[in-house]
Parts: C-alpha cells; sequence; structure tokens
C-alpha cells in the first residue's frame, strides 16, 4: 500500500471530523470519550485530533467536540475538495488523473477528498455493499482503519496495491 501511515492518519482525522460535524440525520456521529469496542481502531485519530487542537473533551456530555480550529481545518479541506471538484468535474476519471499527475499533484489525495466531499464515504457500510466487498466489514471503524478502504482507493486511480 503506498498511502503512509501518517496520510491515513491525516485523511482518517478528516473523515472523523466531518462525521462529527454533520447533524445525525445526515449521518452525523457523536464521538464518547470513552470509545466503544467497535470504535477502537480510531483512538489513534481522537488522539492525534486532540493533539492538533481540532477537537476537544466536553466533559459535561462525556464526549468530543470540534474546537474552531478544527472548524477552520474542515473548512479549508472543503475548500480544496470543491476547488478540485469544480476544476475536473467534467473529465473522465482517466483525464483527471493523468491531468493530476502532469501537474505533479498527488492524485491519492485528490481521489479521497472529492469521495470524501461528495459523501460517497459518510457510510463505510453501503461503501461495500455498492463496491461488491464481500463479507462487508460491519464495523467501519476497523474497515477505516485496515487496509481494504484506502486499497480500494488506490485501485481507483491505478495505485498498486
Amino acid at each position: 500500500m503506498s498511502i503512509s501511515p501518517e496520510q491515513k492518519m491525516t485523511y482518517a482525522g478528516l473523515y472523523l471530523l466531518k462525521r462529527m460535524d454533520l447533524k445525525p440525520e445526515d449521518g452525523g456521529l457523536e464521538m464518547p470519550v470513552l470509545v466503544p469496542s467497535e470504535m477502537a481502531p480510531l483512538e489513534d485519530v481522537l488522539q492525534e485530533l486532540v493533539n492538533a487542537d481540532h477537537i476537544e473533551i466536553n466533559k459535561k456530555k462525556h464526549r468530543y467536540d470540534i474546537t474552531k480550529t478544527g472548524l477552520a481545518y474542515l473548512a479549508e479541506h472543503i475548500d480544496e475538495a470543491e476547488s478540485l471538484i469544480e476544476e475536473f468535474d467534467e473529465l473522465e476519471m482517466d483525464e483527471a488523473i493523468a491531468e493530476l499527475r502532469a501537474r505533479n499533484l498527488d492524485v491519492f489525495r485528490a481521489r479521497f477528498l472529492w469521495g470524501w466531499y461528495d459523501g460517497e464515504f459518510d457510510d463505510l457500510i453501503a461503501f461495500q455493499q455498492r463496491r461488491g466487498i464481500s463479507p462487508v466489514e460491519k464495523m467501519w471503524a476497523y474497515f477505516l482503519m485496515g487496509k481494504g478502504f484506502w486499497e480500494l482507493l488506490e485501485s481507483d486511480i491505478g495505485e498498486p496495491s
């Protein structure tokens, strides 16, 4: 897999921030301070988000809340994703990849931000089902932090896993 552990942590952090920012009816996620076992793979990601001042512990509600710094970080990446979509939306996937590579831009980052922004990854169980994964990993946090999710994204852009 060509994605580094640091990149994986960054993208997983963006994934969590978005989910925490969404309203519950839109697939939003409340992250409790005491992470349940099915979300155990996210503990390091949450710690990295705390260290970066993107989230903080809400002691009254016993959960993590996004900070102003975290909201600004999220907005910065939303702007980046919108810019990518605006510029490359009319191109076929292979044309967009070729153009990104010609400009020496990170194709994997572009692929992640595109899917992240447009909601393709909001429900990772549905994402696996749409992709024909069998068996489906029902514990989405394990899928996110394992190899399968990232290998699928790499295969979309023609990167060997």
